[in-house]
């Protein structure tokens, strides 16, 4: 049988079950092709959070990696939230724990914390706000001037807010995604002294996006080409841009629906080895097992759930 006859079947059979189950699919826009072409709803965290919130699925099917499916058990208590693979992890959300948040927030009495949605439910549980990459600044700026934030766990979306908001009182953890880490500033120049009349499209949490501010300001990167922007907003942008040719730093995920939404321009990847290996994880028999055989139901303790669901639901009230 052809892969595209088999995977026509599979698509088939989730189809049907979803139906037997009342299920609803959300994935991620880093999520393999196939998966991103069956999602009932697409997008960046935030995007998915607010799916979650607002379905009357009683089943949610998350294809994305294991935070993300704890975000979702945390708003919907009631509901059964299925992750199709359990070793779809996250390095970003491993750089810190909850042992060494309270650490730091014993060494910072007072502070406010704001934790990137890219953490374990423990660490929310010890946090006074979430945020993601689209609205990290605003919840940043929300807060009264006078006032310390402790930002975590990723050093370059907090060097990026840090740089937006001015802000002098804001500690940064220093933990990072080794795949956004991975994309380095020579990546960046290189692609585009090949592409000099290309967009660019940078992702606060890259290694890149702190130079690429910097290159900014100097003027070796045109300000009005250069786009420091969250995945969901780079999709915005792409689709509304007259340009004809990007050059996309973040996971190279998101290239399928940039390319599906706008067949007629194109995108390069500033490093095409920038691929997580745990968003790849979820496939389509994977996903079909976890609606027939019920893998892997995620759960939060209800303590833990109570208090992180502070946290996310300020973040889904900002941006």
């Amino acid at each position: 049988m052809a892969v595209t006859e088999m995977q026509s079947r599979l698509v088939e059979e989730i189809q049907e079950w979803k139906k037997k189950r009342n299920a609803v699919l959300l994935a991620h826009n880093y999520e393999l092709p196939e998966i991103q072409d069956i999602a009932d709803v697409l997008g960046d965290s935030l995007a998915l959070a607010r799916a979650a919130v607002n379905t009357d699925a009683e089943v949610i099917v998350f294809c994305g990696v294991h935070f993300m499916a704890e975000t979702a058990a945390i708003l919907n208590p009631e509901k059964t939230v299925l992750l199709p693979d359990l070793e779809a992890g996250c390095s970003l959300a491993d750089s810190i724990t909850v042992e060494q948040l309270r650490e730091w927030k014993a060494e910072h009495p007072g502070a406010v914390v704001v934790a990137y949605v890219n953490t374990t439910a423990e660490v929310k549980a010890e946090s006074d706000y979430c945020c993601t990459s689209s609205n990290a600044v605003d919840i940043v700026r929300s807060i009264p001037e006078e006032k310390e934030v402790l930002f975590l766990p990723d050093m370059f979306l907090g060097s990026f807010v840090k740089r937006e908001t001015g802000r002098e009182n804001m500690h940064i953890w220093m933990g990072e995604c080794h795949v956004h880490a991975g994309i380095q500033p020579y990546q960046v120049e290189d692609v585009f002294t090949q592409h000099p009349d290309a967009e660019l499209l940078v992702h606060p949490e890259c290694g890149c996006s702190t130079s690429s501010m910097y290159l900014m300001s100097e003027g070796v990167l045109p300000e009005e080409k250069t786009h420091i922007l969250s995945t969901g907003n780079m999709l915005k942008h792409s689709k509304a841009s007259k340009a004809d040719e990007f050059i996309v730093a973040t996971e190279v995920g998101i290239i399928h629906q940039m390319e599906k939404q706008n067949p007629k321009k194109r995108f390069v990847a500033a490093n095409p080895d920038a691929v997580c290996p745990f968003m790849k994880m979820i496939t389509l028999e994977k996903v079909l097992d976890a609606l027939k055989q019920n893998n892997y139901v995620i759960t939060v303790p209800k303590e833990t759930a109570e208090k992180a669901k502070l946290a996310i639901d300020r973040m889904i009230s900002v941006g």
